[in-house]
């Protein structure tokens, strides 16, 4: 079947604002039936609102495939901006009154585990004290976490500043941290000062891939300066990549602030790195469905507060 789009000037005063409400639902639940009980229509009242929505908006929204339904393009397009707009909806009619001491609920974090580790604890000791009902679940990131935000199944994550923002999401800083090259504190590099990037590029290296792409920066910048390095161990974990380096003469480049809490214990020393830039700006990241959530816009302000206490 061929659809022909066309632009059509639409007046608000003409739409039935109870549309919304039936189209969160449908392109929620993906089925008529459930969307209809979600919010307590019949079947038949639903596959109306159906009908209406696709007049509305000039596209078929779901199709039948096999023994259920999926979304069109357009539809799928609409989920984030259906999503904020119900919230904002919801937000209007909220009672306006939030004391952390009473939310009961569990929160789940995906993070890294430079961050949990540095991060965390502070946080945690926090919610004890002011939001004592309140649990987190620390939880791995992965290269679905835009799927596991838009469908709740992750509240709150954390992404580098330069990164690009999945549709629907919100950021805002958390901190500005900095890289640092990291080596035991006997390691022979470590006695001719600052390294350069011919000296950096002889080593052996560590490197910490979190989604398991292998791809980094400071490769990026050997290859145009003609180098390339050997890379020992490549790990998930920033903490199995200090401790490889605390006993091995391989080093490894990454948060200064998590590095700087594990130096003392494992003997390890930071230099300035030889990559540039060596710039960290790390950000807090949320669906826009959740912007009016005010436990979570709390955390985050937690979050922060211990950030500022954490990293120099």
């Amino acid at each position: 079947m061929v659809y022909i789009y066309h632009m059509r000037d639409v007046h608000l005063k003409s739409i039935d604002l109870n549309l919304l409400t039936a189209l969160g639902a449908l392109l929620a639940q993906r089925s008529v039936s459930r969307a209809a009980r979600e919010i307590g229509l019949s079947q038949p009242a639903m596959s109306r609102a159906l009908d209406r929505l696709r007049h509305l908006f000039g596209d078929e929204l779901m199709l039948r495939s096999g023994a259920g339904m999926v979304l069109t393009a357009r539809a799928e397009a609409l989920v984030p901006q259906v999503q904020e707009i119900l919230a904002d909806i919801r937000a209007l009619v909220a009672e306006p009154l939030f004391d952390p001491s009473t939310e009961r609920r569990t929160l789940r974090i995906a993070a890294v585990d430079s961050l949990t580790t540095l991060l965390f604890p502070g946080v945690m000791a926090r919610l004890l004290e002011e939001a004592p009902h309140v649990d987190l679940r620390a939880m791995p990131i992965g290269t679905d976490i835009a799927r596991r935000l838009q469908s709740g199944d992750v509240d709150l994550t954390f992404a580098l500043a330069n990164y690009p923002l999945a549709a629907g999401t919100h950021s805002e800083m958390l901190m500005d941290d900095r890289l640092a090259l990291i080596m035991r504190r006997d390691h022979p590099a470590a006695r001719n000062g600052p390294l350069s990037l011919g000296a950096y590029a002889a080593l052996t290296h560590v490197t910490v891939s979190v989604f398991g792409d292998g791809s980094t920066e400071a490769d990026a910048v050997l290859a145009a300066a003609g180098l390339e390095r050997r890379i020992g161990l490549t790990t998930p974990h920033f903490t199995s990549a200090l401790m490889a380096v605390a006993r091995t003469d391989m080093v490894t480049m990454l948060s200064r602030a998590f590095a700087r809490q594990f130096a003392p214990a494992f003997g390890l020393i930071l230099l300035e790195p030889p990559i540039r830039p060596t710039a960290l700006p790390v950000t807090m990241v949320w669906h826009a469905s959740r912007k009016h959530d005010r436990l979570l816009a709390w955390l985050r302000d937690v979050f922060r507060q211990v950030a500022a206490e954490t990293v120099e």
